[in-house]
Formats: structure tokens, sequence, C-alpha cells
């Protein structure tokens, strides 16, 4: 009996339809392998600012038992698989201003998987993003560069609250999930689900070929960008103060 975990980190508001679509339908198509799971936002990121950094999840288990053990807790400390869907967040994610600045792959763990949706190589993707003390894979989803979306181009795909950009994105990033996780979800489920949605086999066809197409990198601990970031511990109930308190900078700090 075992529980997974799926994130991905969107570009708020921009891009909140299409992290919704991965993942509950990573949800769904599991249950066509006879698993269950449950998909749900991060609270933190609510209300989502245009274009900052937030998250969903997916949570897929064999049974209902492991379901409920996994959500006790508020959100994964670490998962499996984390989605990227646009590229330039490979540099690291600032979602809340007083958050600091977080690796795109803090969360994964030992093991687990990056998948980037992206028109760059592995290489090149992983020379920002940010080294782990243990081995991972990072994992590119084939995306077309689309003139016009970022100065002067960019991959990301806009399926967002207002516009929704039906490219099958969505469908890819499950693809991917189920070529390099496939405890969590089967390609063969991945299409069943792709058909029921869509009628349209070219569609089944498109995850297909991202599902073959994926280009998996194994990087060792230590591999990426050695870039520090900060890290700011935030006061717990028992060391917050009675009131607001701005503090006067100390001599030679900053």
């Amino acid at each position: 009996m075992t529980s997974s975990s799926v994130e991905v980190v969107y570009r708020g508001i921009f891009q909140k339809t299409l992290a919704n679509r991965v993942c509950r339908g990573l949800v769904v198509a599991a249950r066509k392998d006879g698993r269950v799971g449950t998909a749900f936002a991060r609270y933190g990121d609510s209300p989502e600012r245009n274009g900052v950094p937030a998250k969903n999840f997916a949570v897929i288990a064999s049974d209902g038992d492991e379901l409920e053990k996994s959500l006790a807790r508020y959100e994964p400390a670490s998962v499996d698989v984390s989605i990227c869907v646009d590229d330039v967040m490979c540099k690291g994610i600032e979602s809340w201003a007083w958050y600091g600045i977080q690796p795109i792959n803090k969360l994964v763990r030992d093991g687990g998987f990056l998948l980037v949706t992206s028109d760059r190589p592995a290489e090149e993707l992983l020379k920002f993003t940010h080294q782990k003390p243990h081995d991972w894979t990072l994992a590119v989803i084939p995306s077309p560069e689309r003139p016009g979306v970022f100065a002067p181009e960019g991959s990301a795909s806009f399926s967002g609250l207002w516009v929704y950009n039906d490219d099958s994105t969505d469908y890819r990033c499950m693809a991917a999930v189920a070529r390099v996780a496939p405890e969590i979800v089967s390609i063969e489920a991945v299409e069943e689900y792709v058909r029921d949605q869509t009628k349209d086999e070219g569609r089944v066809k498109e995850a297909r070929d991202a599902y073959d197409q994926l280009e998996i990198r194994s990087v060792k601990a230590g591999e990426g960008n050695s870039h520090f970031y900060e890290q700011y511990d935030k006061p717990g109930w028992t060391q917050m103060r009675e009131g607001i308190i701005v503090e006067a900078m100390k001599v030679g700090t900053r």
C-alpha cells in the first residue's frame, strides 16, 4: 500500500486552469488504474496574483486509508514528481514577498523527478536549476516556442483564469508523469482519459508522442546551480509577540 504526490508549479491566474486540469486529470486517470486520489490548491496562494508562482497538488494512493494518511498533512513536505509549466521558473520562485526565493526543485525527494515544459534542452535548464544533496531526475516535456508570450519568445502555455489555451499541454504533462512514475498513473489510463475527454484520436496521439519524446536526464547530487538562497525562519505561535513590532536594523546587518 503506497501513496505518491505530484505538484504543479505555475504562474498565478495566467496558468491556473492548466494546473487545475493537470492535477484533476491525474486523479481521474489514476482511478482507471484502480487507484484513488484527490487534487487541491495550496491554501496560501489564495488570492492568486498575476504571474506570481503558485502550486497545485495531486495525491494518488493505492486505497482510501493511504489517501487519508497523506491528506492529514497541510501540504506535502516532499513530492515524487514536480511539474514546472514555465521554464523561466527554473531560476527559482518567490511565491510571496516574505517567503524568500525558493529553488524550483525544493520539494523533489531523493530519486524524484522534475518535469519542465520547455523548448530548451535539459543541459541548459540544469544550469539554472538549484543543486540538491541527493540524486534526482530532470525531464523536459517538448513545448514549442510561442512568439509573443514573453519578450522575445517563450514556451510556456498560458491557460488561465480568463483564457483557456486548449493546446494539449495538460495531456502531455500527464503522459510525462506516466513515463517517469507509472506507479502513479499508466500511459494506457492517460490515453483512455484523453479519449473520454476529447473524442479525438489526434489528442490521444499527442499524449503518446509526449510519452515517447520525453528527454530524461539523471542528475547527481551536487549537480546544477550552486547559488545560495537566503532562508527565512518564521516564528511559531509560541514566539509571536502581542503586537506588530518593526525592529531597527542592527549595525553591520542588512
